[in-house]
C-alpha cells in the first residue's frame, strides 16, 4: 500500500485530521483495491466485514425490492467513506459505476483503530450527519419535486460532486461540462421516474438552451442560473 500522505484524497477523506504517526499505523491496516465497472465491493445483507475510502471513481449504493428490482439509494465519490463500522450487517450493496480505486480496511481492524482515536470517530460522526442531511434533501426531491425539478437538481448535484471529486480548485469550464457515470435508465431509477420522462426532460432543457448534450453521457451546463431556478 502506498503511503497515506501521498493519497490524492488525503486532505478530504476521514483520515485528514490524523497525525503522521497515526497515519503510519492506519497505513499498515489498509490496502488499495481496483474495481471495474459493475464490480461489487459490499453486498446487501452480508456481514459487514470491510469499510473503505474512495480514492478514484464513482460507486452506487443500492438495495433490492421484494420483487428483485434494484433501487439506487445513493452515490459515492472520491474522498467519501463506504461501509458500516461498528455494525453487524451491510444495509446496501456497493458497486462501481466507473473504474474505481478504494482503500479497504477490515472492519474489525478499523473499528479498533477508530475507538482508539477520537478524532477519527469525530470525523465519522460528521460524515454520518452529512449523509443524513443529504438523505433528507433527497426525500424532499423524490416526494415533492416535479420531474423537471428532479432532473435539474440531479444535474446540479452531479456537476458539483463530480468536479469536487476530481480536483481541489474546479474551473468554470469543468463545472459546466461533465460525464455522467449513469445510464438514462439508472438516472430514472435514482429519481423515481421512467426512462422516457428523463429523456424528455433532458431534451426540453436542451431545447430551452439550459444545457447541451454533446454525447449520450456528456452534459454541458449552458445557463447554470436558469438550471438552479428550475431545480427550485
Amino acid at each position: 500500500m502506498a503511503a497515506c500522505d501521498t493519497c490524492i484524497v488525503r486532505n478530504r477523506a476521514i483520515c485528514a485530521g490524523l497525525t503522521g504517526d497515526e497515519l503510519a499505523v492506519l497505513n499498515t491496516l489498509g490496502r488499495r483495491r481496483n474495481l471495474e465497472p459493475g464490480e461489487s465491493l459490499i453486498w446487501e445483507g452480508d456481514e459487514s466485514v470491510l469499510v473503505a475510502n474512495v480514492i478514484e471513481g464513482v460507486l452506487k449504493l443500492s438495495s433490492s425490492t421484494e420483487d428483485g428490482r434494484e433501487q439506487i439509494v445513493g452515490v459515492v465519490y472520491p474522498a467519501d467513506f463506504i461501509g458500516r463500522p461498528f455494525a453487524g450487517a451491510a444495509g446496501h450493496s456497493v458497486t462501481a459505476l466507473t473504474a474505481a480505486r478504494v482503500c479497504v480496511f477490515a472492519r474489525a481492524d478499523f473499528d479498533r483503530f477508530a475507538s482508539e482515536h477520537p478524532g477519527l470517530e469525530h470525523k465519522l460522526l460528521e460524515r454520518t450527519l452529512g449523509e443524513l442531511d443529504r438523505t433528507r434533501k433527497w426525500m424532499v426531491l423524490l416526494s415533492r419535486k416535479s420531474a423537471r425539478e428532479k432532473v435539474a437538481t440531479f444535474l446540479l448535484e452531479m456537476s458539483d460532486r463530480l468536479v469536487e471529486g476530481g480536483c481541489e480548485t474546479p474551473s468554470e469550464a469543468s463545472l459546466r461540462r461533465f460525464e455522467l457515470p449513469f445510464s438514462r435508465q439508472q438516472v430514472a431509477d435514482v429519481l423515481g421516474l421512467t426512462i422516457e420522462t428523463v429523456s424528455r426532460q433532458m431534451t426540453m432543457l436542451k431545447r430551452d438552451g439550459v444545457i447541451e448534450l454533446p454525447t449520450r453521457r456528456s452534459v454541458e451546463i449552458i445557463d447554470r442560473t436558469a438550471l438552479e431556478d428550475i431545480a427550485g
